[in-house]
């Protein structure tokens, strides 16, 4: 082989070796929502059952990642496994509002494109974050609501289904307990976030609410900036917890802000926002995050967050209370 040849090809390989150095880990992130979780309030016997469907989720979305498919792909997969499960508040296992239905918000956003699709006050469509992502792709919108949300989605092949099936015996008692007493509360959500090989970041939240919460009512989850967001010059993040705060303080994006403006790393980012802004407020929430370089965050100013994470370098965990941070 002639010197020149020689030396282009070690040049080549060198150029190939940098890209891959250069190229971000993959990284996902999980949550299946904040608030009262202690483990006085979950029985150490139903603890694997939540954690088996968090694994599950986080495998489901991690596979497709490794397999070069985009963070996209993964954040709707693994929200899906835990909208199907009736252990969390969304899809299957939605809680009611005052009136006895179950009401789903759902949201995703492309960190590349800033693209994003909404479905907000759904009652009959099984995967309200497909059905986001169908808005996102599929239309000029960024929110469809309602009845307007549910033929949208009928019209492009999204399954629907009857409002038996999200009856769950658990969320039917949660809102008889509640009417009872005449205080709302179990607020709760799901959502992902994630980094793919190409170094693109997305985030979708999903929920069914609050239990008792008056029906039309819209929280934080399909709402860009307040529960959900994603930039590649910055993170991604699923926030959960009290709606009306995370609406009033645009979280998700004010996480981003201060990483952009202020020149914040997102553990600093988050935590100034969750654990003084959100708790100066009374807002009790929670957020997880990846930053474009694979770092992540699980903030919360409540006794317990269900969530997880798994990166390409093997770390993987799942997590449910305070004292585990």
């Amino acid at each position: 082989m002639k010197p020149a040849l020689i030396i282009c090809s070690i040049f080549f390989v060198l150029i190939i070796a940098c890209a891959r150095n250069e190229s971000p880990d993959i990284v996902m992130v999980i949550h299946g929502g904040c608030g009262n979780i202690s483990p006085q309030s979950i029985p150490e016997a139903s603890r694997k059952n939540y954690t088996d469907v968090l694994n599950r989720a986080l495998d489901t979305g991690f596979i497709l990642l490794q397999s070069g498919r985009s963070s996209l792909d993964a954040v709707e997969a693994a929200i899906i496994i835990m909208e199907d499960s009736p252990l969390f508040n969304a899809g299957k296992g939605a809680v009611f509002t005052h009136d006895g239905k179950n009401e789903m918000d759902a949201s995703i956003m492309d960190g590349l494109t800033m693209n994003a699709g909404a479905v907000a006050a759904v009652r009959d469509i099984k995967n309200p974050i497909t059905a986001a992502r169908k808005v996102m792709e599929e239309s000029v919108h960024v929110l469809l609501s309602g009845s307007g949300a549910s033929n949208f989605a009928r019209e492009h092949g999204i399954i629907m289904a009857d409002s038996s099936y999200f009856y769950t015996e658990a969320r039917w008692k949660n809102l008889q307990d509640l009417l009872e007493k005449d205080k709302a509360k179990q607020f709760g959500t799901v959502g992902c976030v994630a980094l793919d090989i190409n170094g693109n970041l997305a985030a979708g939240t999903s929920t069914g609410g609050m239990t008792n919460k008056l029906s039309g009512r819209i929280g934080d989850s399909p709402i860009i900036g307040s529960g959900n967001y994603a930039n590649n010059k910055t993170c991604a993040i699923s926030a959960t917890g009290h709606g009306e705060f995370l609406i009033r303080y645009s979280v998700a994006h004010d996480i981003s802000a201060l990483m952009e403006y202020k020149n914040l790393t997102l553990e600093e980012a988050a935590r100034q926002v969750v654990q003084v802004k959100l708790k100066d407020a009374g807002g009790d929430c929670g957020i997880i995050g990846i930053d474009k370089e694979g770092n992540i965050a699980m903030e919360f100013n409540t006794s317990g967050m269900f969530r997880g994470y798994v990166t390409s370098d093997g770390r993987k965990e799942v997590l449910i209370f305070e004292e585990q941070k």
